[in-house]
């Protein structure tokens, strides 16, 4: 085989090589999409269970000192009765020391940390969710070759918009208007 022959070959192996770099970069850029898009997905999916998970925890947390109260005021009304009668005491004068049921203020401390703590736990999960995007769009999406490359094969193929956190509208209009107020505790 001449010069030109081993040329000739040298550029077609070349040539081939490059092809197959080509394809396995495109092949790894195309599983690093799938695979992020896959976890924006199920963190936004793990948010809204979280903030399910701390509605029901309140609400059911929430329900024990209606219960409480109820139970209280129905043993109380009972032991009144057991001890004067349906109609209560027709004493003028009563000269007793009664022991009163109360209703316990730790029930609703109770209810406060659990709001506290889901509240904190939702927080992190939202901000799981708001860096997963952040690399996603900046680090792959958003890069020269890398983006350019994952835009060609069609990505995102969600849409990023729709996975965003949950906020409030005191929050949104805070942030589009850029005046907020003190907050009012009563």
């Amino acid at each position: 085989m001449g010069t030109l022959g081993k040329v000739v070959t040298g550029a077609f192996v070349g040539l081939v090589a490059l092809v197959i770099v080509a394809v396995v970069s495109a092949i790894g850029i195309y599983n690093t999409c799938i695979t992020n898009e896959a976890a924006i997905k199920a963190q936004y999916a793990e948010n809204q269970n979280n903030y399910d998970k701390l509605f029901k925890m309140v609400a059911e947390t929430a329900q024990v000192p209606t219960m409480y109260a109820k139970d209280l005021k129905d043993l109380y009304v009972s032991t009144t009765q057991t001890r004067y009668g349906k109609g209560g005491s027709k004493a003028v004068f009563q000269f007793l020391r009664e022991h009163n049921p109360t209703l316990d203020a730790g029930l609703y401390k109770q209810v406060q940390q659990v709001i506290e703590s889901g509240r904190i736990d939702f927080e992190s999960k939202q901000a799981s969710l708001i860096d997963r995007k952040r690399v996603y769009e900046s680090e792959i999406l958003k890069t020269a070759v890398t983006g350019s490359i994952a835009k060609a094969m069609g990505f995102p193929k969600i849409d990023l918009e729709k996975l965003g956190i949950v906020t409030s509208e005191t929050t949104t209009a805070a942030f589009e208007s850029k005046k907020t107020e003190p907050f009012k505790i009563r």
